[in-house]
């Protein structure tokens, strides 16, 4: 018996697997201007339905989960379903109520305004 049959005869034996679920940390890049602070978050093949951002103690968390429907037996597999995981601190001059969040080609921007009070401002000074 050559060493492919005998391949395919273990395979037969085998029970099926359930897939199991990986967590990976996203890719992200962080601006800071004036007004905001802006995240992206690279996480390719997550569905809008599939995120989840919260803020909560000056912790940031996102998560989102990629799931693959496969049809037939898998004879070679390098994707897999995953899930995104990735927390921050981020400054309590964060505007919470004004936080928003929107996902296009699998990256996740999230705008952090910043509160009125942690705004630069310039100080006209007057003269008597």
């Amino acid at each position: 018996m050559d060493k492919s049959q005998e391949i395919v005869k273990q395979d037969e034996k085998k029970i099926e697997k359930t897939r199991e679920m990986y967590e990976a940390t996203p890719a992200v890049d962080i601006y800071e201007n004036e007004n905001e602070i802006l995240l992206h978050a690279d996480m390719p093949g997550v569905v809008k339905e599939d995120i989840s951002v919260d803020i909560d103690n000056g912790t940031l968390s996102i998560t989102g989960v990629r799931k693959f429907e496969t049809k037939g037996a898998a004879t070679y597999e390098e994707f897999s379903d995953v899930e995104y995981v990735r927390s921050f601190s981020v400054p309590q001059t964060i505007d919470v109520e004004k936080v928003e969040a929107e996902l296009k080609n699998g990256v996740l921007r999230l705008h952090l305004p910043k509160s009125e009070m942690a705004k630069p401002r310039h100080i006209e000074i007057k003269t008597a």
